[in-house]
């Protein structure tokens, strides 16, 4: 019998089904260089060309429809959606609650990238602040859905979301059927939770690897522990994305169906995400590199020798540009004038 888990492999297909008219099928792409450089083949599972830059639309407009079609028959709509989210979530969240007709509250870090916010703001949801750690994440989220009578979407673990982000591996077992393994960045596991329960369901043979910045390593802590360990503060790391602990939904699904989770420095996930922007032309964000990186690392090497056929999912594209120094400054003054 299989273990209770909060989504099946039939609640991914369905929502495949509910959403597929909405989403891209996003490409995959290959590199002989990163191939070169890992000592296998990689296959790249493209969702930064996601829209809204980022795989977050599959899971937000799974929940969405899921929240419109199970009205009391009365058609009424929910007053509103809120959530947390650092940005790709409250990006997605947002354009999905828009195409319904829906108001959105989206709390998010003070941090979180200025593009991001922006994003958020365009798609016509509404920002309320919030600090950098999940206490203050969930503790504004509710106080919000009691001020406006709305429903909580949670980032990672509602299970219309996981399931939604689980369609991304019926994609890629039919675009790379050779493939032997597959590597997605973790934050809250919502992503890698639909995937797992898919890979394992259809391919048990496959094996699945969680990717994490070692600065936000409650992933790899709650698998060497063998309990749910959050992380004891707000990490601080590049990959943005991925500062969100995994919970009560997902840790059942990783702890039972991740077979190994992999960890990267923040130099790791900065040189993997140059090397994919001047290598492939591929504008990823720092969290959609923390794949990569894990691929590339010595460990990697390792621990999985006779693995050849690799897809890595590249999350996410939303990139704050504002942040990038020489977009900002220029290096000298002839740079400002340049016919003097």
């Amino acid at each position: 019998m299989s273990p209770p888990y909060c989504i099946s492999l039939a609640d991914v297909k369905k929502a495949h089904s509910d959403i597929e008219d909405l989403i891209h099928v996003t490409p995959i792409l290959t590199s002989s260089i990163l191939n070169q450089l890992a000592g296998r083949k990689l296959f790249f599972k493209c969702e930064l060309f996601q829209k809204t830059g980022s795989f977050k639309i599959r899971g937000a407009l799974n929940a969405v429809r899921s929240l419109t079609s199970n009205t009391s028959g009365d058609g009424k709509k929910p007053k509103a959606v809120v959530t947390h989210s650092s940005g790709n979530h409250g990006q997605a969240l947002s354009y999905a609650a828009r195409l319904e007709g829906i108001p959105a509250y989206i709390a998010v870090p003070r941090t979180a990238p200025s593009c991001k916010k922006s994003a958020i703001r365009g798609y016509g949801a509404t920002i309320v602040d919030c600090e950098p750690s999940d206490e203050s994440r969930t503790a504004v989220a509710a106080a919000v859905v009691k001020q406006t009578e709305g429903t909580m979407v949670h980032p990672n673990q509602s299970p219309a979301v996981m399931a939604g982000h689980g369609t991304i591996a019926l994609e890629i077992l039919k675009q790379v059927p050779m493939m032997d393994a597959l590597v997605v960045p973790i934050g809250g596991g919502g992503l890698i939770s639909g995937i797992a329960i898919t890979v394992k369901a259809l391919r048990s043979e496959v094996k699945v690897y969680a990717a994490e910045p070692c600065k936000a390593d409650d992933c790899f802590q709650s698998k060497l522990k063998g309990e749910l360990t959050p992380n004891p503060s707000p990490p601080v790391t590049i990959a943005d994305g991925l500062k969100s602990s995994i919970g009560p939904n997902t840790w059942p699904i990783i702890r039972d169906l991740v077979d190994k989770v992999f960890t990267v420095t923040e130099d790791e996930i900065k040189h993997a995400t140059q090397l994919v922007w001047e290598r492939m032309k591929l504008l990823i964000e720092p969290s959609a590199a923390v794949g990569v990186a894990a691929v590339l690392s010595e460990p990697f090497q390792k621990e999985v020798p006779a693995t050849q056929d690799v897809c890595v999912v590249l999350s996410g594209g939303n990139v704050d540009l504002t942040s990038l120094r020489w977009l900002k400054q220029p290096e000298c003054e002839e740079a400002q004038h340049p016919l003097k």
